[in-house]
């Protein structure tokens, strides 16, 4: 599949913040500023003349207009031409693309929502008032103060989620963009989404964007390469787009000088599983936000066994709830003497007699330098076990894990018997339960599928391709490729037990 390489450079450059912009905003003049917004529907009643008593209603004449029940707002379109109380200079911004998606979405849906235009001094920056903020530009953004952002931030924690799209592809806009999101979020990096994250497949199936600059022809990208998010959880809280993805212009019959947009219909299909996406973790995000992480008391009565969570540069800690949930389990659920004990660490610390269990998980594509390898390698070699997960089921973190795996082992995964002891060393487990999202591409799928790289008949390391911590958190996720709540607990904790005792 050809792409262009203006598409990719021009992504780089928003990245990388490190080359000129092809033209300066104040010379780009934008087509889409001068289409008149669509008019707000009224409804005409003709059969009314008096509302049923005894409402204290003026009554209503056969042609007076009536105002219908306003349904629900789901996007607010933020106006930054105020910003912290204060009017800006004109921000340029139009509201075609947003009015086109909702109308578009809710014909998919089935479902009445609507947009509302806010500015960040008027909204309460709570998501039950508002789930989705929306901004969109082509020049760069006005300045946030210290409290805005944090407010902001705090939205995004609380459940909130951020659309942003570059109107016109414009790169003066992506760059501060970005430069906005490195300050909310510096410890959580934009990435771009996978091909197998639920934005390209929970409404319509997307495979491949078109895409057109300027005047030139249409070309194809993938999936995969259109839009950047930051993850909260397992939850994508930020949904960026680059390239204009043009809900409201036909770049086929008005293509834009200057511009980098989506085909329309392409775009339609992608805007409407956003709003799916974020409708469905809605529930998801806000439990998220609430949900307390146990920390087990010391207790200077019992053993600790230490479980050292993996830092990598592959979200490592998307579902911090999990692993102390799995831990405060086996504390109720079990007879052992042993106080388990959850630590973070850097494989430069990792100490195999203070560190015997090392845990693993994560949602992206990861890559450990020579150094980190070889200290891994080491780890294992010298008694360590490494129990690892991916997060979701996610496609990038398994294939980046069986790819470090060999590396440093030169060995393959091997699905482990059903009659292995790790299946029956607490819970005798021969049948589990799957998420939906598992079931409905694997419908004949039963038993559980642990792996596992053996050495003198013992695992040194302990794998699942299908999430354990997803279920370990015990939170209402959709699309989450994971076992079930109990069955999650139940593996997690026979794992556990297991490297104890071996």
């Amino acid at each position: 599949m050809k792409t262009s390489r203006f598409f990719f450079a021009a992504l780089a450059a928003a990245l990388s913040l490190a080359i000129a912009l092809p033209a300066r905003a104040e010379d780009f003049k934008n087509p889409k500023a001068v289409v008149p917004p669509q008019a707000k529907q009224n409804r005409i009643s003709g059969g009314e003349s008096l509302p049923p008593l005894p409402l204290p209603a003026t009554p209503v004449r056969r042609t007076e207009r009536k105002r219908e029940p306003a349904p629900p707002a789901l996007v607010g379109k933020i106006n930054l031409n105020i910003v912290d109380g204060k009017q800006v200079t004109q921000y340029p911004s139009v509201t075609l693309d947003i009015e086109n998606l909702m109308s578009w979405t809710n014909s998919q849906l089935k479902l009445r929502y609507r947009f509302v235009e806010t500015d960040l001094t008027q909204f309460s920056f709570s998501p039950t008032e508002l789930p989705v903020l929306y901004i969109t530009g082509w020049t760069p953004l006005p300045a946030f103060s210290d409290k805005t952002k944090d407010k902001i931030r705090e939205y995004l924690m609380a459940g909130g989620t951020l659309v942003v799209h570059a109107n016109c592809g414009r790169m003066e806009f992506n760059e501060s963009f970005l430069k906005l999101q490195k300050e909310l979020f510096p410890d959580r990096p934009m990435g771009w989404l996978p091909q197998d994250h639920p934005i390209f497949s929970c409404l319509n199936k997307i495979d491949t964007m078109k895409f057109r600059e300027g005047t030139g022809a249409w070309k194809e990208v993938p999936a995969e390469r259109t839009l950047m998010g930051m993850n909260i959880g397992c939850r994508t809280a930020v949904i960026f787009s680059p390239v204009d993805v043009s809900w409201g212009w036909d770049a086929n019959a008005h293509p834009i000088d200057g511009g980098t947009l989506f085909d329309q219909g392409d775009a339609l299909k992608l805007g409407a599983n956003m709003l799916t996406y974020v409708l469905a973790n809605y529930e998801y995000g806000r439990a998220f936000e609430v949900t307390k992480i146990y920390h087990q008391s010391d207790l200077a009565t019992r053993d600790q066994l230490v479980v050292a969570q993996l830092q990598h540069n592959g979200d490592w800690d998307p579902t911090p709830h999990g692993l102390p949930n799995l831990l405060k389990f086996i504390d109720t659920h079990s007879t052992l003497n042993v106080q388990f004990k959850r630590e973070t660490v850097t494989l430069d610390d990792v100490d195999v007699l203070k560190h015997p269990l090392l845990y693993m998980t994560g949602l992206r594509d990861f890559k450990l330098s020579d150094k980190e390898s070889k200290r891994l390698g080491d780890y294992l070699n010298a008694g360590g076990i490494l129990f690892a997960e991916s997060a979701m089921g996610a496609d990038s973190f398994d294939r980046s894990f069986r790819r470090l795996i060999k590396q440093v082992l030169n060995k393959d995964l091997e699905v482990l018997k059903s009659d292995h002891p790790i299946y029956s060393n607490v819970f005798k487990i021969r049948e589990v339960e799957y998420t939906p999202t598992v079931t409905n591409d694997h419908p004949e799928l039963k038993q559980p599928t642990l792996e596992a790289v053996i050495k003198d008949g013992t695992p040194m390391v302990i794998y699942s391709r299908i999430s354990l911590s997803n279920g370990w958190e015990q939170l209402p996720n959709p699309y989450a490729k994971s076992y079930s709540d109990q069955d999650a607990l139940k593996l997690g904790t026979n794992v556990l037990v297991y490297t104890l005792t071996h």
